[in-house]
């Protein structure tokens, strides 16, 4: 199923029940390493996967024709290490404690602050609480006021509404963003077990949440929020909506990346994260 490196394989719905479990297993919390992250944006980053010599897993990929790959479930060997790199250039989603190691070994690490991952304490979203969150607050409290709303859980039969909102999101945007991925992850929903809630508006399909657990159960990480922007307060009532139903086991809530976006690094920070998850890119310095 998954081929010796350095043949590849594309990524398909057949390796979830191999590769699902061990990414929930890891223990880092980074967006990008769980089953549905890495077969939604399969194409965008043309993954795929292979398997070491020393029997590690890894992915390569390319980004603007910038090839390199990744190493979730730990680092190869020295010497596989080297030859990834003459391949591939560079290693993205580098851990933390990878990137200890790996500048242990004199490869060159530099942080990728443009993809860390923000992480918020459920409870703080949920109940948005003190001075700090008063203007998240005026806003949820005018849209309660000033429209009649609904909420459901996100399960197959509301699933053509919440393509109905991507549609509209994606009107009027010059760049598609993340709509090819997200309009994937509604029609496979089930079989990728995404889990979400969707909102209603005066009756009309408005906003919706997607997302999953990962590090271990401990975190939930919102991989799509997509919404009718016409109506004033209601980014910031699903936020809190939706945090509002998520299960007391689940810690913190990882929001992912920024990008490197301004407005939306601004709107991000504006919910006080409590920390983020660093991620870093290393090369072989030669």
């Amino acid at each position: 199923m998954i081929p010796d490196y350095p043949l590849t394989a594309e990524l398909s719905l057949t390796m979830r029940p191999f590769l699902h479990p061990l990414l929930q297993e890891l223990p880092d919390g980074i967006s990008e390493f769980t089953f549905a992250n890495l077969y939604l944006f399969r194409e965008a980053h043309q993954y795929r996967i292979a398997r070491l010599p020393d029997g590690l897993y890894i992915l390569t990929g390319r980004d603007n024709d910038n090839p390199f790959f990744m190493s979730p479930f730990g680092l190869p060997l020295h010497n596989l290490l080297r030859e990834l790199f003459a391949a591939h250039r560079r290693m993205k989603c580098v851990s933390e404690a990878q990137a200890d190691k790996l500048a242990a070994m004199r490869f060159a690490v530099s942080e990728d602050r443009d993809n860390f991952d923000y992480l918020y304490r459920r409870e703080d979203m949920a109940l948005l609480s003190g001075r700090k969150f008063s203007k998240k607050r005026n806003h949820i409290k005018a849209f309660i006021n000033n429209y009649d709303y609904m909420g459901q859980p996100l399960v197959e039969e509301f699933i053509p509404d919440a393509l109905e909102i991507l549609e509209q999101w994606r009107q009027g945007r010059d760049n598609p963003a993340d709509y090819a991925a997200a309009r994937e992850a509604l029609l496979k929903s089930e079989e990728l077990q995404l889990c979400g809630g969707i909102y209603y508006v005066d009756g009309k399909p408005a906003a919706y949440s997607l997302g999953e657990e990962l590090m271990r159960g401990a975190s939930f990480v919102l991989h799509f929020e997509k919404a009718v922007s016409e109506y004033k307060g209601i980014w910031q009532f699903i936020n809190q909506a939706f945090a509002s139903i998520l299960p007391d086991k689940y810690e913190t809530i990882n929001r992912e990346q920024d990008l490197g976006d301004e407005g939306l690094r601004a709107a991000k920070m504006s919910y006080k994260p409590i920390g983020f998850v660093r991620k870093f890119t290393a090369s072989d310095g030669e």
